[in-house]
C-alpha cells in the first residue's frame, strides 16, 4: 500500500505550505511571553521550540491556532503560504493540533472518533467508512472500527489521536508535548509514526518539548525559549 497519502486524497498537493512567524509576539497584561519571533517551517518540515515551563510555548501554539484566551494579546504576522491568520477564526485556520492527552470521545467508537474529523465537504456513510478503514488499516489497526476507545491501549489511542487530526486534513500540524506521557519504547516508535506522516503529508510542523529526544528524532530546527520575566 502506498502510505504517503492514502487516506488524506487529493488534498494534499493544495495544502503544501509554509507557516511564517513574522516578528511574532505574545504578551500577558502588557508584559512579553518571549521576544518578537520570526521562523519559517516548510512543508514537511518540523521546528523544535524548548524551554522551561511557563515560558509561553503553549501560549505560542495557541496563538498560532487562534484559541489563545481575551487575557492575552497578539502583535505580529502569522502566515500560511501568502494568507494572513491573525483576523481568522480557528476553524478557518485549518491547524491540527495534538496535545499530552488523546482527547478522544468516549462515547463514540474508533470508526466514530476518526469520522468526526473528516471535513464536512466529504458526504456519504459509505465513503466517510472507508476513509476511517483506510486509515486503520495503514496505522496497523485493521478490525478497530467499531472497538470502544476505552479498550485500546495508550499506543493505539495515541495513533487514533494522530489519524483523526489527520483526517481532518490540516494545513500545518501543532504538537504540544504529545509524546510526553508514553514509555520509552513507546514514545520512540509513536513519534516516527508521527514524523513520518508529516513528511508523507507535507505538513509545516511546530512541535514543543521538554525532551531532547523529541528535538533529535525531529530532525529539524530548534529553538530556546527563555523563563518568561514577569
Amino acid at each position: 500500500m502506498n502510505t504517503s497519502n492514502t487516506f488524506h486524497g487529493s488534498s494534499v498537493s493544495s495544502l503544501q505550505s509554509r507557516l511564517q512567524l513574522r516578528s511574532l509576539c505574545v504578551s500577558l497584561q502588557n508584559s512579553d511571553l518571549f521576544g518578537h519571533m520570526d521562523v519559517t517551517i516548510d512543508a514537511g518540515e518540523i521546528v523544535t521550540i524548548m524551554g522551561p515551563s511557563g515560558c509561553g510555548k503553549s501560549s505560542l501554539l495557541a496563538a498560532i491556532a487562534g484559541t489563545l484566551s481575551s487575557d492575552f494579546s497578539v502583535s505580529g504576522g502569522i502566515y500560511l503560504g501568502d494568507r494572513d491568520l491573525n483576523s481568522l477564526p480557528p476553524e478557518d485556520r485549518h491547524m491540527g493540533m495534538l496535545f499530552q492527552e488523546d482527547l478522544l470521545f468516549p462515547h463514540m467508537s474508533v470508526g466514530e472518533n476518526l469520522k468526526f474529523g473528516i471535513p464536512a465537504s466529504v458526504k456519504g456513510k459509505q465513503a466517510r467508512d472507508e476513509l476511517a478503514a483506510q486509515a486503520l488499516e495503514e496505522a496497523g489497526l485493521v478490525g478497530y472500527f467499531d472497538r470502544d476507545p476505552a479498550t485500546l491501549s495508550g499506543g493505539q489511542r495515541a495513533r487514533v489521536a494522530v489519524l483523526r487530526t489527520l483526517l481532518s486534513r490540516p494545513s500545518a500540524l501543532l504538537l504540544d508535548e504529545p509524546f510526553s506521557k508514553l514509555d520509552v519504547e513507546l514514545r520512540e516508535r509513536f513519534r516516527q509514526f508521527v514524523f513520518r506522516h508529516v513528511k508523507a503529508h507535507h505538513l509545516p510542523t511546530l512541535l514543543v518539548t521538554h525532551d531532547p529526544d523529541d528535538a533529535h528524532s525531529a530532525n529539524g530546527p530548534l529553538i530556546e525559549m527563555a523563563a518568561f520575566q514577569k
